[in-house]
C-alpha cells in the first residue's frame, strides 16, 4: 500500500481496522485532571562562540497568564552591555533582548524564570458560554506566513469536516484528521517548521510538533475555529509513565514542544495536542504504532482533545515575529533562543556556533 492509499484508508480509523500487538507494551491510563498546583525554575544559559561585532540575543521567556499557568518574574545576569524585556505588540509574547560589546568574547547571559502550572481538562457536560474576546479571537482566525489558510488548506479542511455543523464536531474531525494522516518524522531538526501548505502540496505529512500541530490549527482557523499554537517546553515527567510527554532530565535543552488551542463557543479555550498522539505512536514503543487505538496511544488519543498534562511550560503563542534590532528576517515562532553576531542570524540547533543549556527544577 503506498502513501496517499494509507492516507485515504486510515483517515476516521473504521472500526474493521486491526489493532497492532506490542509484545512489551501494558495497558496505560493517561487522565490529566489535577487542580494542583506545581511551581518550576527554568535557567536558561547562553553562550555565543566565535563572536564579531553587533552580537545580540533574544531569549523566549514565559508570557503565559491562565486558569492553568501563571508566569512569575524572570531574572538575568552575565556579561551584556544592554538588556530589556521586551513585549511583542501583537501577540504579548516576552523576551529578554541583549546586547555584547564589539570586545567581548566571550558573550553570556542566563535567564531564571518562574512558573506555576497545573493539568488543563475540559468537562463536555459543563456548557459555560464564556465571555468572547473578539480581537484575540479574530488573532487566532487570521492567516500567517506559514499558515494560510485559503487554497489547499481551506479546500483540506472541507473536506475533512463535511456533514460536521458543530464547532466541537468540526474540531473533533479535524484532530482526528490530523491523527490519521500526519506522523511524528524523528530525523526533523528541532521542532519542525510548520509550512503546512508545503505539507499539504507535496503530501509529506511528517514531522515534528511544531508541524503537526500548525497543521491542526491552520485546519481550524480554515473552518471558522479560532486556534492558535502554544510554544513552550517540557518541564517534568509525565505522571502517567509516558516516557515521551514528559522531560527525560533537569537539562531541557531539547525538550521544547508545540501544543495547540481551539476556541468553541461554549467552552473557551480548550487544550488539543495531536502532535503527541502521534508522539507517542510513534516513539513510545519498540514499534510503531499505526493504529491511536492501541491501548497504549488510546488513553493519550481521548485524554488529549481537551486536555493535558501540567509538565509543561507556555512561552507565547506568537507568529512571525520581528525581533527588534535584528537585520534578519522574522522568526516564525519563538520557542528557541535567537542570535545575532556580526549581523548575521546564528543557527539557533547548531550546538558549535550557539550555545544554550536549559535547565529546570521543581521548587517546593
Amino acid at each position: 500500500m503506498d502513501r496517499r492509499t494509507f492516507l485515504v484508508a486510515s483517515a476516521g480509523f473504521p472500526l474493521a481496522a486491526t489493532c497492532p500487538t506490542v509484545a512489551s507494551a501494558q495497558p496505560r491510563t493517561y487522565a490529566p485532571a489535577s487542580a494542583a498546583w506545581r511551581t518550576f525554575e527554568v535557567a536558561t544559559l547562553l553562550e555565543i562562540a566565535a563572536p564579531g561585532g553587533a552580537t545580540q540575543a533574544w531569549v523566549p521567556v514565559p508570557a503565559v497568564n491562565t486558569d492553568w499557568q501563571q508566569s512569575l518574574a524572570s531574572t538575568w545576569t552575565g556579561n551584556m552591555r544592554d538588556t530589556a524585556l521586551a513585549t511583542d505588540p501583537v501577540y504579548g509574547a516576552q523576551f529578554v533582548r541583549a546586547t555584547w560589546g564589539d570586545g567581548e568574547r566571550a558573550p553570556r547571559i542566563e535567564i531564571v524564570s518562574r512558573i506555576r502550572t497545573r493539568d488543563r481538562s475540559v468537562d463536555w457536560m459543563r456548557k459555560a458560554r464564556p465571555p468572547r474576546n473578539d480581537a484575540e479571537l479574530a488573532l487566532a482566525l487570521r492567516p500567517t506566513e506559514l499558515l494560510p489558510v485559503d487554497g489547499i488548506v481551506a479546500a483540506t479542511a472541507a473536506k475533512a469536516t463535511a456533514g460536521r455543523a458543530s464547532d466541537v464536531d468540526r474540531a473533533r474531525a479535524l484532530y482526528d484528521w490530523v491523527v490519521a494522516n500526519t506522523h511524528r518524522e524523528p530525523t526533523v531538526r528541532g521542532c519542525g517548521v510548520g509550512d503546512i501548505k508545503g505539507m499539504l502540496e507535496t503530501g509529506n505529512l511528517s514531522g515534528k510538533c511544531a508541524d503537526v500541530n500548525a497543521l491542526f490549527v491552520g485546519l481550524c482557523r480554515a473552518s471558522g475555529i479560532p486556534a492558535r499554537d502554544v510554544y513552550g517546553i517540557r518541564v517534568a515527567k509525565s505522571a502517567f509513565g509516558y516516557r515521551e510527554l514528559g522531560a527525560g532530565s533537569a537539562d531541557i535543552s531539547k525538550a521544547q514542544h508545540c501544543r495547540a488551542e481551539v476556541w468553541l463557543d461554549d467552552y473557551g479555550w480548550v487544550a488539543m495536542d495531536p502532535a503527541d498522539v502521534g508522539k507517542v505512536m510513534r516513539m513510545e514503543t519498540p514499534q510503531w504504532l499505526r493504529d491511536p487505538r492501541h491501548e497504549v496511544a488510546a488513553p493519550v488519543y481521548s485524554a488529549l482533545f481537551g486536555g493535558w498534562e501540567g509538565n509543561w511550560m507556555g512561552y507565547n503563542v506568537a507568529h512571525d515575529l520581528k525581533l527588534p534590532g535584528s537585520a534578519g528576517p522574522q522568526v516564525a515562532f519563538l520557542m528557541y533562543p535567537q542570535a545575532e553576531t556580526r549581523g548575521e542570524r546564528v543557527d539557533s540547533l547548531d550546538p558549535d556556533t550557539f550555545r544554550y543549556r536549559i535547565t529546570v527544577r521543581e521548587v517546593a
